[in-house]
């Protein structure tokens, strides 16, 4: 079973096409968390866009993080983006990527931060976890992975 601290809303997970820049999926993952979470889509945006002149979050396996620290929130949330065709992020090892998970923190919880991103990186870099991943029908199927929910129903 999957044990992420991280809050996902099943409506901050999307599946599909129509995404064909690195910046069309800052601004999707923004989009998303701003419907799900109540929040302000340019400051979320803006925070993703200000994170990756730092350096790309792109770490590799076709797999990007991008993460930022809000003022706003009081806890970590994320949202999940599983592209058909990848999309150049200029990730560490130059493969595009079709996996993105955002994660989006307190501004003043960095150990809380840190410790999330350590979650979903073990996370994504399961071969088993980026394929079920990869094969999952639709943005529900996506959810019910990364919360167990197909185990608990299968046991």
């Amino acid at each position: 079973m999957t044990s992420l601290s991280v809050t996902v809303n099943p409506a901050a997970i999307f599946a599909g096409t129509g995404v064909a820049t690195k910046q069309e999926i800052l601004s999707k993952a923004a989009s998303l968390a701003a419907n799900c979470y109540g929040l302000d889509k340019e400051d979320l945006y803006s925070s993703l866009v200000e994170r990756e002149k730092i350096g790309t979050t792109g770490f590799g396996g076709s797999v990007a993080i991008p993460h930022a620290k809000i003022n706003s929130i009081g806890e970590c949330f994320g949202v999940v983006i599983r592209l058909e065709n990848p999309v150049e992020f200029q990730a560490h090892d130059g493969r595009p990527v079709d996996i993105i998970f955002a994660l989006f923190s307190p501004k003043t919880g960095g150990a809380v931060h840190l410790k999330a991103l350590a979650e979903i990186s073990r996370l994504l870099r399961d071969d088993d976890m980026l394929a079920k991943l990869r094969g999952a029908d639709n943005a529900d199927a996506i959810y019910a992975l990364l919360t167990g929910q197909r185990e608990q129903q299968a046991a």
